[in-house]
């Protein structure tokens, strides 16, 4: 079987939609034994897109695709490297209109590296009779192998093995080492190293027809035998690039002499190495690569940085025990075990993954969370709303990094007020998708690859960003308790954010309520109405809850702050106790829209909306996923269908629990029966396309209280969205990080039941026996804890040290628990 071993679904379920199950789990290349190895047993050129983005290499500060090194971008094979932040942009003129896009930038490919026997053709696995094949992701220790032997034209066998890291500890080394042996020749051996800055942004298909040179060439240097330096700069954001490439020849463990020779042209460095090998001979070429930009700190400039460094560095070996070290160190924050052995190892995969886009690293860096990772190109690098679901999982294991990256949209706060305050609005508006300065990036057209057309694109009224936002400030001061980033940070974020809604909700004197209008929910399906498709819709309820959420946070914060602080803070703000009155009234007043059976309404007219034949779409088309570009190619829209891309309205029960969500219905005066869930995610379960990644993750957690098998067969989805690729080829555009980290998000605050509020550690458990038992371990105010779910029953464990004590709730039972000590909580069964 193509790319590995039929593991099955470990429960035994198949879901409801979404076309995964035992067919997908055939083709996960997981390893029956080791729990911590990705591995392909063969080469298919038309997985090769898929594989390189799974198989990616990172740090935070920068990562490297998993294609061959020999590879150049075409029709199997995309290198590409990207490091965090590092964005340009182009323009284009469509539809006689200046269109202009900024793109997270592939970088010079440090990776090159091939090779040739006497005057034969340089290595390219394609030409290659291949007798074994194989290629590992060491998730534990973050080290990419690939042992390959094969038979070329002439008859000759060579063994090649191949190891690559991107240092976890140095944050600007990467490594390759290359061992050939010749098995039934002897003669010359020819290899050539070399750095290739022409590389353009060309990875995502639909976007090759806008432009994507993004780098110029500066230098092209080899300033000593082993040495070669390349420098480039971005067109237009002015980002120098400096890579430096040490490349050395080893047998028997030591450094030998190679006759070498250098190339140097625009964009380009290389060195051709020339050696003799003996039949049975054995060489390794050790390629170390130090990379540093314009926008690093402490430096003089990237190229003497990059020089520095890399002369500094020691031997591929040494590097690598030190990388390995460091990766030992990060899994032992970020520890998990399930009982069951199928699920470990995805959601391992997962973290791995989470970990390695965001890190320490990332601290000391104006970055953000890429939707689709630093592992391709797709939503050209932006950031959206995916550390929604990415910090849950970093507050309980390393808030550090949680703290940098609301830095992130603290620095960019004058930037969405002035947004704010071009529309009209008070406060701070955050773009839906940012990039380098804070501004929206969001396309006004996109290309529906159905159709062929270019059509416009409304996303850019999903103002509930900000809600996010705000959200994740409120989440991550409950984990940590961090008073000083809520007073000069956190505290000035979530009022502005607040005085943002409390400008754009209008009164409204028929109803005696607020509204707020044009805007978009996260089911991005619903751009307008009928016959108005880009003007917004009206009262998203999704958007309308969290609003008056927010606003309470808000009068929360003020009240919290010292007197002083609050003074410094609402004195430049302009915040008069008028306008926070008038917050406490709309908090109280927000329309929410109901459907008469008492289901909440995704936004106000969804119920006069027309039901589609869901039938008939999926015997024409099969996968109605993106049934939005299906239904433009016929010229129609899903504006006039109660039809969701991502039910947005079940996005309220992943955020709040019950009793939140509840208690505050019941303050915005609406008699709400919590009764009314399971109808509720009936109602739109039977109305969504799940084209987005996020869906199976949302819909697992908000069955899993009434429904947990029906909410296995959607962790089970979540688990397989990119490592099976279920929605057919979005995967080797970059892998969906916040899928990946929801998948982590929903064993621990949806089955495990952690969740943190109030000034206490909730752990509401409904455990699937099936997954067997679950041993984590997360920091919670300082306090290192570890949990063990068996049974029905949960053991928490404190670490040492001189932290006070931490208040637990489990199932109404509360406790508490001091450094040192565990304690075992009974909970309810499911």
């Amino acid at each position: 079987m193509p790319g590995g071993v039929n593991v099955g679904t470990g429960v035994g379920r198949k879901p409801t939609r979404g076309g995964t199950g035992d067919a997908a789990w055939a083709a996960v290349p997981l390893d029956g034994v080791n729990t911590w190895r990705l591995v392909y047993d063969d080469f298919v050129p038309e997985e090769e897109g898929r594989r390189e983005a799974l198989c990616t290499l990172g740090n935070g500060y920068l990562a490297t695709r998993g294609a061959a090194p020999e590879s150049t971008a075409d029709d199997v094979h995309y290198p590409g490297t990207y490091l965090a932040g590092c964005y340009n942009r182009l323009r284009d003129t469509l539809n006689e209109e200046t269109v202009e896009n900024e793109s997270l930038v592939n970088v010079p490919n440090w990776l090159p590296l091939s090779f040739r026997a006497g005057d034969g053709a340089w290595f390219r696995l394609a030409d290659m009779t291949v007798l074994d094949y194989k290629q590992e992701l060491d998730l534990g220790s973050g080290i990419l192998i690939r042992v390959v032997r094969f038979r070329d034209s002439v008859g000759r066998t060579t063994r090649l093995a191949q190891r690559r890291f991107v240092h976890m500890e140095s944050e600007h080394l990467c490594g390759l080492q290359t061992t050939l042996v010749a098995e039934d020749w002897s003669g010359r051996l020819e290899v050539r190293s070399a750095l290739d800055g022409t590389v353009e942004n060309t990875g995502v298909e639909r976007y090759r027809k806008l432009s994507c040179r993004h780098l110029r060439p500066l230098r092209a240097e080899s300033p000593s035998p082993e040495t070669l330096l390349l420098v480039t700069e971005t067109t237009r954001s002015h980002i120098r690039i400096a890579q430096a490439a040490r490349t050395r020849v080893l047998a028997r463990g030591e450094i030998v002499a190679a006759g070498r020779t250098a190339t140097l042209d625009l964009g380009w460095a290389s060195q051709d190495l020339v050696l003799d090998l003996e039949p049975g001979g054995t060489v390794t070429v050790d390629k170390v690569v130090a990379v540093f930009t314009s926008r690093d700190r402490a430096i003089f400039e990237p190229a003497q940085a990059a020089l520095s460094t890399l002369g500094r560095a020691p031997g591929f070996d040494e590097l690598l025990e030190r990388h390995t070290r460091a990766w030992a160190r990060l899994w032992k924050r970020s520890q998990i075990q399930i009982g069951n052995v199928e699920t470990i190892q995805v959601i391992r995969l997962h973290l791995f993954h989470v970990l390695q886009t965001v890190s320490e690293h990332s601290v000391e860096h104006d970055v953000g969370v890429p939707a689709r990772g630093l592992h391709g190109e797709a939503y050209r690098g932006h950031i959206l709303w995916d550390e929604l679901f990415v910090f849950p999982i970093l507050n309980l294991r390393l808030p550090l990094i949680t703290r940098s990256l609301l830095h992130y949209r603290y620095r960019r706060l004058p930037e969405a007020r002035w947004a704010a305050s071009q529309e009209g609005y008070a406060g701070a508006m955050f773009p839906w998708q940012s990039g380098s300065d804070g501004r929206e990036e969001s396309q006004l057209v996109h290309l529906n690859p159905v159709s062929g057309r270019w059509v416009p694109d409304a996303s850019r009224r999903q103002r509930h960003i900000g809600l996010a936002v705000a959200y994740n400030v409120w989440q991550y001061y409950q984990a940590t308790h961090d008073d000083e980033f809520m007073s000069h940070y956190g505290a000035e974020m979530i009022l502005d954010i607040a005085r943002f809604w409390g400008s754009i909700a209008v009164y409204d004197h028929g109803r005696d309520r607020y509204v707020i209008r044009g805007v978009m929910g996260p089911d991005e399906f619903h751009t307008g109405y009928p016959g108005a498709p880009d003007d917004g819709v009206d009262n998203n309820a999704y958007t309308n809850v969290m609003a008056a959420w927010v606003l309470l946070r808000a009068l929360d914060v003020l009240a919290m702050l010292p007197k002083e602080r609050r003074d410094e803070i609402t004195g430049p703000l302009g915040l008069e106790p008028g306008e926070t009155r008038r917050w406490g009234e709309i908090s109280r007043k927000i329309f929410v829209p109901f459907h008469a059976d008492g289901i909440i309404s995704q936004f106000e007219g969804y119920e006069d909306l027309a039901e589609l034949d869901w039938q008939d779409y999926q015997e024409r088309f099969g996968d109605i996923q993106r049934l939005d570009r299906i239904l433009e190619a016929e010229h129609d829209s899903p504006n006039r269908y109660k039809a969701s891309k991502q039910a947005d309205v079940l996005m309220l029960f992943y955020l709040l629990s019950a009793d939140e969500l509840s208690e505050l219905l019941e303050h915005l005066g609406y008699s709400w029966n919590p009764g009314t869930i399971p109808r509720t995610i009936e109602y739109y379960l039977d109305r969504t396309t799940h084209g987005s990644t996020l869906s199976a993750v949302v819909h697992a957690w908000v069955l899993a209280r009434a429904h947990r098998h029906r909410a296995l067969d959607y962790f089970i989805e979540s688990l397989l969205s990119d490592v099976a690729d279920i929605q057919g080829g979005t995967t080797a555009e970059g892998i969906h990080l916040a899928a990946m980290a929801g998948s982590v998000d929903v064993l621990q605050r949806c089955f495990a039941g952690v969740e943190v509020r109030g000034d206490t550690l909730w752990l509401n458990p409904y455990w699937p026996a099936e997954l067997g038992v679950l041993e984590f371990s997360i920091r919670y105010r300082g306090t290192a804890l570890t949990l063990h779910i068996a049974g029905r029953t949960v053991r928490v464990s404190a670490g040492d040290g001189e932290r006070p004590p931490i208040r637990l709730s489990c199932h109404g039972r509360v406790t508490i628990l001091r450094p040192g000590e565990a304690v075992e909580l009974p909970f309810l069964d499911g």
